[in-house]
């Protein structure tokens, strides 16, 4: 007997919900389902519908299609050894079938975002062909709980439903309790109420990572429909809305074949301004599954009434660093400048003490703001975005903006982040907390403390002030103007002091120089970071120096190893449970989303030379593995570097695009 394909697929709706599963259509993860409703959007992410077991009944035989793990090992039903394709496109699609009968499934969760309001909903329907009629029994599994989280069955738990002809109402209660009030609804078949509790779902991918495993699903009734051969049957799962302006269009034979055509429409209209020429049918195939992909992650967030970025599926939220790494791939390859500009003047009107927010707050609640960096990448990214766009009346709005960052850091902010007055150099100090990218904490304490001097943080700095003196030079504010020879006199000695970063013995940057003035001598990918932005401030000599050092110690196929494998701190293998997963994070994981700044910064100071690495076994992942159509968060650092982590990545993908020419070559 074969093995399920574990492989995954996903769908999003542009509000923070989704869908996922595997290929062999068994969950391994509390993040399976067919129903995530963002009921706060992006936020407050609840599941409903789990899925639907289906059972066929034709020529006096019984088909059990579903696969399902068992606490203790047990797979049953066994439907994926009938299972005879699946394809994610342009929908996820799985093919039942016998030499007598075929019976195909196809998932859709329709963009949930409209003029008249927002709505999370999903498609499913059923196409059948045999050489007789069927009797397909369909019996749907639900829940109402937050998506991290597992439902157990509970005297307190109880679903409510109402019956109406093809629909029922459905809710979730407790004694001091009201859930989420939906529906399901069909376009033929009679139903039967039979409420029923399943218990001890296993998801082996949560065994695996050390967490909570079990799950018990409810199933209010089944379904019973008799089909002929071409018979299709049609189901949709809504969270109801009672504001929506405009009432839901019935549920029809149609449904399906209109919302997947309004998509393919949205998604045209969307990059049909930024198309590119492309010398094969094959560099057209990837550059729209790359755009198909990267737009999964933008969505709309409810509380500020604008766009924003999920950072990774299946459980990551919407953060700052993440957005701002991301939206030159998402949005300025792709030419959606007016989403790069929504997000842009967001996080602009939630600067405080000089700092960008590392997430944007639910309604009523504060924004964190953690981070170190991300008003740097504000900076750099403005920069990119105005030099694509060329919306100098954006730049002009935004400056006030720029020129707040610039003063908080000298002035002295949150964490002791502060500009050094000595050498120019930004140094921050705050024991318990990791304001950088690399931002594990275990057991209250940073497992990479980047305490002080950091060298990507200063190269931010250097490129920011060099931005900053690129706006003023040709503003025709005379008060902006005026600026110009400051920030220019303080980027040249900022230009200096990165020279005490420079390690002569290892032919690489110092990754960060403690308060102490003591240096780490860890070789790490910051340095290729520091290389890549669009103001470098490092000689050629050094450059290069670097780049061979991180090809021969940290470059793989799919990204950029956090540390260098010679390092006694190197662990090559990103598994077990949270505290030694936090410990690998930053000690050695291959992050993908650094690969663009390696491709960056090797084209800047080897332009005549070809890229080091196979660019197809990213393509390939991309591709056909871990997650179909999109890009893991992380790899393990040792070979065979298996996919780990988030299973769609902002960021990762956001890089791809931005150097898809490079890579598919």
């Amino acid at each position: 007997m074969n093995e399920p394909d574990t492989r995954e697929w996903l769908l999003t709706n542009g509000l923070g919900s989704f869908a996922s599963g595997t290929l062999s259509d068994a969950h391994t993860r509390t993040y399976h389902g067919w129903l995530f409703a963002a009921i706060d959007p992006p936020s407050d992410r609840r599941l409903l519908l789990s899925r639907i077991d289906a059972t066929l009944e034709t020529s006096g035989q019984q088909f059990e299609l579903g696969t399902n793990f068992w606490q203790g090992g047990t797979i049953a039903p066994t439907g994926y050894e009938l299972l005879r394709s699946f394809s994610d496109q342009p929908a996820p699609t799985w093919e039942w079938s016998t030499e007598q009968w075929q019976c195909t499934r196809e998932l859709l969760l329709p963009y949930g975002l409209a003029a008249e309001g927002w709505c999370n909903r999903v498609l499913i329907r059923y196409t059948y062909q045999g050489t007789n009629s069927a009797t397909l029994n369909l019996r749907p599994l639900i829940a109402d709980r937050n998506f991290h989280h597992q439902q157990q069955s509970d005297p307190d738990l109880h679903f409510s439903q109402l019956i109406d002809p093809q629909r029922i109402l459905l809710q979730a209660q407790r004694s001091n309790w009201v859930g989420t009030s939906w529906q399901l609804s069909w376009t033929q078949g009679a139903y039967h109420a039979d409420g029923l509790w399943y218990r001890n779902y296993c998801y082996p991918e949560e065994t695996q990572r050390g967490l909570g495993d079990r799950e018990d699903l409810y199933s209010p009734g089944y379904l019973v429909v008799i089909l002929h051969p071409g018979d299709t049957l049609t189901l949709e799962a809504r969270v109801r809305y009672p504001d929506l302006v405009q009432p839901p269009d019935p549920l029809t034979d149609a449904t399906f074949d209109r919302a997947l055509q309004l998509e393919q429409q949205r998604l045209d209209q969307q990059f049909a301004v930024h198309a590119p020429i492309v010398e094969s049918k094959e560099k057209l195939h990837l550059w729209q599954q790359l755009l198909k992909a990267g737009d999964r992650f933008i969505v709309h967030r409810a509380s500020i009434s604008g766009p924003t970025v999920i950072a990774g599926y299946p459980w990551f939220n919407d953060w700052g660093r993440d957005t701002l790494i991301a939206l030159p791939g998402l949005t300025l390859t792709t030419g959606r400048f007016e989403i790069a500009r929504g997000l842009l003047a967001t996080f602009a009107q939630y600067c405080q003490y000089g700092l960008i927010p590392n997430a944007f707050p639910d309604a009523g609640a504060k924004p964190y703001y953690n981070s170190i960096d991300a008003a740097l990448w504000w900076i750099e990214t403005l920069g990119l975005y105005v030099e694509a766009s060329q919306d100098w009346e954006f730049l002009t709005e935004q400056y006030p903006i720029a020129r707040r960052i610039y003063k908080g850091f000298f002035a002295g902010t949150l964490h002791d982040i502060r500009v050094d007055a000595f050498d120019g150099l930004v140094t921050w100090s705050a024991p318990g907390v990791a304001l950088t990218w690399m931002d594990a904490v275990l057991d209250g304490q940073p497992v990479t403390p980047r305490y002080g001097k950091a060298i990507e943080i200063n190269a931010l700095w250097y490129s920011a002030l060099c931005w900053l003196t690129q706006w003023a030079e040709r503003s025709p504010d005379p008060s902006i103007a005026n600026h110009a020879a400051r920030y220019r006199q303080q980027a040249e000695q900022v230009k200096a002091s990165l020279q005490k970063f420079w390690n002569p013995e290892r032919h690489y940057f110092y990754d960060a120089i403690a308060p102490t003035d003591h240096p780490d001598p860890s070789i790490r990918p910051n340095a290729v970071i520091a290389l890549s932005l669009h103001y470098c401030g490092f000689s050629e000599y050094q450059a290069k120096r670097v780049l061979q050092v991180a090809r021969d110690r940290l470059l793989t196929p799919y990204g950029l190893r956090s540390l260098d494998p010679a390092d006694p701190q190197y662990v090559g293998s990103y598994a077990g449970d949270v505290q030694h997963r936090d410990r690998a994070y930053h000690q050695g994981t291959v992050w993908s989303w650094l690969i663009g700044s390696f491709i960056r910064a090797w084209q800047r100071f080897y332009p005549d030379d070809p890229l080091p690495f196979d660019a197809s076994l990213l393509i390939e992942h991309f591709q056909n593995q871990a997650c179909l159509h999109s890009v893991s968060e992380i790899f393990d650092g040792d070979a065979p570097h298996t996919p780990q982590g988030a299973i769609a990545q902002a960021w990762s993908v956001a890089e791809l695009i931005r150097h898809w020419q490079d890579l598919s070559q």
